[in-house]
């Protein structure tokens, strides 16, 4: 991600950046589909030196000339249909959240325009506030599009205090998955909960490779955990709306709690996130006792417990 950081933008193309995403991007959705995948014959003696479809084989499928996709993944955006974009879509078999990555790609290696500066924190408007604090028996959030959490309601504090733990604020959940050794028993599905994130922070690169908060961010993930490393190397994106999340709560114990996201117009990337219980559930018995411990801790950020079934000296600090 070199050069785009730089404050005064000199001697440095902006497209550049865009044009090496859209390159290893298109590189990685070609790499994993095979040519049975794509209908074409496969030869039994021939022997393949790359994975997945060749350019040329990509090309067939999009309906457009080797040259042309050639230079279009190398970043050669310019004047690009959006026939061609479809035919693209189809041949690699992108869903929804890669073709919308493609074309936000796509747009930003077209572009002149010097990269643009957001404001050092984005702001939830105090209506908002009062909208999470209304849902009392619903843990609720407003989270940035790099996964800060910018307000919650208490029972959302609560749910979340092992994240509200780090003193760093506002709280990230990217932060917390690969760099909090609690993160992997907070989360029962942490691998998958790693995943989600990784392709969301990517989808949210590709819409604005110049949010210094953004690839601040992303810098120091890559330089702690290998684990990360390895998952944004793979150039996964995802949108990822709506689903239930397997969470194991210092307090309370297991919670399966089905989420829902809903975009805000405050700010970019803002959404507001909720969690519910299935009526008559354990985990509404669990989120009942959750609320009901909330109650008697005003300062969740600064209460968050130990599970009792960790031993105490098996507590690490962050590489």
């Amino acid at each position: 991600m070199a050069g785009r950081n730089d404050p005064n933008g000199t001697n440095h193309d902006i497209r550049d950046d865009f044009r090496v995403e859209i390159r290893e991007f298109l590189g990685t959705r070609r790499a994993r589909v095979t040519p049975e995948q794509a209908g074409l014959p496969s030869y039994g003696g021939e022997r393949r030196r790359v994975a997945g479809l060749r350019r040329e084989e990509v090309a067939l499928l999009a309906g457009i000339s080797s040259e042309y996709y050639t230079r279009l993944e190398r970043g050669n955006a310019t004047g690009v249909s959006e026939s061609v974009i479809d035919g693209i879509a189809q041949a690699l078999q992108l869903d929804e959240a890669e073709r919308i990555h493609l074309l936000d790609l796509l747009r930003g290696a077209g572009t002149t325009r010097p990269p643009r500066r957001r404001p050092t924190q984005q702001r939830v408007r105090p209506a908002v506030q009062r909208v999470l604090d209304s849902m009392s028996g619903t843990p609720a959030f407003i989270l940035s599009g790099r996964g800060d959490i910018l307000a919650a309601n208490h029972l959302g504090r609560a749910l979340f205090s092992p994240v509200y733990a780090d003193p760093a604020r506002p709280p990230n959940n990217a932060r917390f998955v690969f760099l909090d050794p609690h993160a992997t028993e907070f989360f029962r599905e942490w691998d998958k909960v790693a995943g989600d994130t990784v392709a969301m922070l990517r989808a949210e690169a590709g819409r604005d490779l110049y949010d210094r908060r953004l690839t601040d961010l992303i810098g120091e993930l890559s330089t702690r955990s290998e684990e990360f490393r390895h998952r944004w190397a793979a150039h996964n994106v995802r949108i990822h709306t709506t689903g239930v999340k397997l969470f194991h709560h210092p307090v309370v114990g297991d919670l399966d709690l089905p989420f829902e996201t809903f975009p805000l117009g405050d700010g970019p990337s803002q959404v507001l996130l909720t969690y519910t219980a299935e009526p008559d559930s354990p985990s509404q018995d669990a989120l009942n006792l959750l609320a009901s411990w909330a109650a008697t801790n005003n300062d969740i950020e600064r209460s968050t417990p130990v599970d009792d079934s960790e031993p105490a000296d098996s507590a690490e600090t962050p590489d």
